[in-house]
């Protein structure tokens, strides 16, 4: 149901508009002052804010500042005396979608207006949700960042093929998500995806997980099992962490890749396989074959069409739309509500480091969803390391230096364009254009 928050000082004007909201069905929330309205949006998500101006201990101007502040995605429509269109105007630039002037003419006006609100919230919604990178066969890379565009063009491109692929990057930044892109965008999709973390099992397990065995192989071996690879037939088999495979079983997978076959431990019959390879790992693969601990034959089987992950220090403008969509997630598993972010919280989220890139962030999200209970989340839900909240490469000291290294940022990675710049920091564009104005930003 549609939520809105109805702020006036005047209890019969605030009654008027509660009335003529309720009667379309719309769940209606009154406040006082902007100070009780303040209270509620800490409180609780709304859809949007109806408000006066002139308003004791918190006028309208200030209430619209902290909503644009903690809870961009929430439209204001402001409501004026015949005296203050200028601060009507001020308010429509500091991104008020609409202003309506005392006395209302009547009900239908104000349904009106809150009616196109609410659709231009919709539509914004649709088209920041179009904007993000496309999800194809439920898979989704990346969220708009422009160093993930490349990277999802080569694997969509690569998966038509059978070619070996080798992925590559940090730990944590969703190599095993861009294998399950590979199965899912290939021609193999309805055939298994297989994966083995070939730093996850003891080297005295994994050849019996990678190529089965047979009765009696060794003690224990009380059936036949097949193994992952040849479960893997007809579709991707993914080995994770390939960088940890000891030097006898990389001589053994070497000759799977070059026979598309192999014999079961303590078996003698020789399996064929038709299998799709995807590799990765977040070691230096050409060091470790100077060091003689990988082999340079292997590796260059593997590394067929190498693709590396970026870092989330890479792809900021993936963070947030990141956090927005794994919060449903892992609110979802723990129970609770989905929770909003304050603006403080977004903050500490857009600008951290994230040394241990999606997987330190998910891990952060989690322990906030369980901290805030259901409500929403700020700055105290989020424990994260002071010696990570900030770039190192970010020297500003105040929350507008800030602001303005995040507008200019959005400005370079979107070529000047002004329109895309303000959809990436989730403003509006006359919110955009003010402030370029205030931070003298050409």
């Amino acid at each position: 149901m549609i939520r809105i928050l109805v702020v006036d000082d005047e209890e019969d004007i605030r009654t008027f508009l509660a009335d003529a909201l309720d009667a379309e069905g719309y769940d209606v929330t009154q406040a006082g002052d902007g100070a009780e309205a303040a209270t509620l949006l800490d409180a609780q998500s709304f859809h949007l804010v109806l408000t006066d101006l002139r308003m004791p201990r918190m006028d309208g101007m200030e209430l619209l500042r902290k909503i644009r502040s903690d809870q961009p995605e929430v439209e204001v429509v402001v409501l004026t005396a015949h005296g203050s269109v200028d601060s009507a105007i001020e308010a429509m630039k500091l991104g008020a979608f609409e202003y309506l002037q005392k006395p209302l003419s009547g009900p239908a006006e104000l349904r009106l207006i809150v009616r196109r609100a609410l659709e231009r919230r919709s539509l914004l919604d649709v088209r920041e949700e179009a904007s993000r990178s496309r999800e194809v066969n439920g898979i989704r890379l990346s969220y708009g960042a422009a160093a993930m565009k490349p990277v999802e063009a080569a694997l969509e491109k690569v998966a038509r093929t059978a070619s070996t692929v080798l992925l590559q990057g940090e730990s944590g930044t969703g190599k095993e998500v861009a294998a399950q892109a590979v199965h899912a965008w290939s021609p193999r999709k309805d055939g298994p995806f297989v994966a083995v973390n070939c730093a996850a099992l003891p080297e005295s397990l994994l050849e019996s997980e990678l190529f089965g065995h047979e009765k009696g192989a060794f003690t224990g071996a009380v059936e036949r099992r097949r193994g992952r690879i040849e479960l893997a037939d007809g579709g991707t088999f993914f080995l994770d962490e390939i960088g940890e495979l000891k030097p006898d079983l990389q001589a053994a997978l070497l000759r799977v890749l070059e026979s598309r076959s192999f014999e079961r431990v303590g078996g003698s019959r020789t399996i064929q396989v038709d299998v799709r390879w995807v590799a990765a790992t977040n070691r230096d693969l050409h060091a470790m074959i100077q060091e003689g601990t990988f082999r340079e034959d292997l590796y260059h089987r593997l590394s067929v069409f190498p693709v590396r992950l970026p870092p989330l220090r890479e792809r900021r403008e993936d963070v947030l739309p990141l956090t927005e969509a794994l919060l449903p997630k892992i609110a979802g598993s723990i129970g609770v509500p989905v929770p909003k972010l304050t603006g403080a919280a977004r903050e500490i989220i857009s600008s951290a480091r994230w040394p241990g890139n999606v997987r330190e962030l998910t891990n952060l999200l989690e322990r906030a969803v369980i901290l805030a209970d259901g409500q929403m989340i700020g700055a105290e839900h989020l424990i994260l390391d002071n010696a990570r909240a900030r770039p190192s490469n970010l020297g500003a000291t105040t929350l507008a230096d800030i602001e303005r290294a995040a507008i200019e940022q959005a400005l370079a990675g979107n070529d000047g364009n002004r329109k895309q710049a303000a959809e990436q920091l989730d403003i509006g564009l006359r919110t955009l254009y003010d402030k370029l104005k205030r931070y003298g930003i050409e």
